[in-house]
């Protein structure tokens, strides 16, 4: 029995490595020139250029929700693509274009800061994952947050 799915093994890859035919027949030259320009293309990519890398929102009080929108624009010489944005903590929301941005076209991703129990300085960064050549882009919110008035409960 081994004998015999031996001989079956070895036949089948006799077979298979005996095909005579030349695989540079199967190709035409219509693929051949498309995968060329694709290939062309490979060291191309897409740049995202900021109006603003930066926005502070001045002061403003804690428990307010503030919004910040970035235009930018591709520079780049085909499609920029943005897979994910987010921001450094929760209290900050990107929300970007899911569609892609072609070539000189200019779109806008809105940024929104919630305030509430983040008193002080704050600083927070948003990180855009995109087809760029470094693959991440990033800008920056900040805002002097004016703490809510301690309550006589919290005093006690």
């Amino acid at each position: 029995m081994k004998k015999g799915i031996l001989i079956l093994a070895s036949a089948l890859a006799f077979s298979v490595v005996a095909c005579k035919q030349n695989a540079a027949d199967k190709v035409s030259n219509e693929e051949v020139a498309e995968a060329a320009e694709r290939d062309a293309k490979v060291g191309e990519f897409p740049t995202m250029k900021f109006e603003e890398v930066e926005h502070d929102f001045g002061t403003i009080n804690e428990g307010d929700i503030v919004r910040h929108t970035f235009k930018f624009t591709n520079e780049g010489k085909t499609p920029l693509v943005i897979t994910n944005a987010k921001g450094s903590c929760g209290c900050t929301v990107p929300s970007y274009p899911k569609e892609p941005i072609a070539p000189g076209a200019t779109s806008e991703m809105v940024v929104k800061f919630n305030s509430n129990g983040k008193p002080n300085q704050q600083t927070k960064t948003v990180t855009v994952t995109a087809n760029t050549e470094t693959g991440t882009e990033k800008i920056k919110i900040k805002a002097s947050v004016t703490p809510k008035p301690k309550t006589e409960e919290a005093k006690s």
